[in-house]
């Protein structure tokens, strides 16, 4: 409201100020066939210039907030596999049947290309993901999760994740997988209802954070390429990872 009623005493000036200019062309050269001809000449031209501003400039704009929030979102994202993200997904790959499934298809490798990575986020979305929770720790599990949920809440915090719908189901996943083991008074000898439960609940969390991973992993080939090939060499998803470059 106090932008509208500051701009009314503007437009006016503005207004006022093109109408007397125009009044002093009429007095000078006293000829109102010209002043109406550049007039409407101004007038007709007002759609195109609306065009290249909303339209075409605007869209620009938009674009480049749109790479600077997704780049900050990228920076949280980072963040949390650095923290956290990058252990579960070692912890959690052998409760999967058919773990070497996973490695074929999710794997990195330094000469991917943009295909490799779709194709690898589409299977980490589709895949069933069978998991056996009796073949972790869980008590290892619910002590990380639990001693890293501070962290993963100063991430929710973050008000552009608002815009990333996936990464925040992702972490809910985790809040609640970590929620369930945390209430359980033991997670040994649990029951086959106990395990099949919390098979599901793995398997959400896993299958989201598996396709956060591949997807951040294009983020780095593209913009960080001395990270990704620090990620290429350190995933957990192979025999034998190492930093050392052979």
């Amino acid at each position: 409201m106090q932008r509208r009623s500051t701009m009314l005493p503007i437009a006016a000036v503005l207004l006022a100020g093109s109408a007397a200019l125009y009044w002093t062309h009429y007095l000078i050269f006293r000829d109102a066939h010209h002043i109406f001809i550049y007039l409407l000449g101004d007038v007709a031209f007002v759609p195109i210039e609306v065009l290249l501003v909303v339209v075409v400039i605007e869209r620009m704009l938009e674009e480049r907030d749109k790479r600077a929030m997704l780049h900050k979102l990228n920076m949280v994202i980072g963040a949390f596999f650095s923290e956290i993200g990058t252990r579960l997904l070692g912890d959690l790959t052998p409760a999967v049947q058919g773990k070497e499934q996973v490695w074929e298809y999710l794997a990195l490798k330094a000469g991917w290309r943009r295909g490799d990575f779709q194709n690898a986020i589409a299977f980490a979305r589709a895949f069933s993901y069978q998991m056996d929770p009796q073949r972790i720790d869980l008590e290892a599990l619910c002590q990380l999760l639990v001693t890293k949920r501070e962290f993963m809440l100063r991430l929710l915090e973050n008000p552009n994740l608002l815009e990333h719908e996936r990464f925040t189901d992702l972490l809910w996943a985790m809040f609640h997988l970590a929620e369930e083991l945390s209430a359980r008074e033991s997670l040994r000898d649990l029951s086959d209802n106990d395990l099949a439960h919390l098979a599901e609940d793995m398997r959400r969390a896993y299958s989201r954070l598996a396709a956060a991973w591949v997807a951040y992993a294009q983020h780095l080939q593209a913009s960080y390429p001395f990270l990704f090939s620090l990620m290429v060499r350190t995933h957990p998803l192979q025999e034998h990872p190492s930093a050392a470059i052979a």
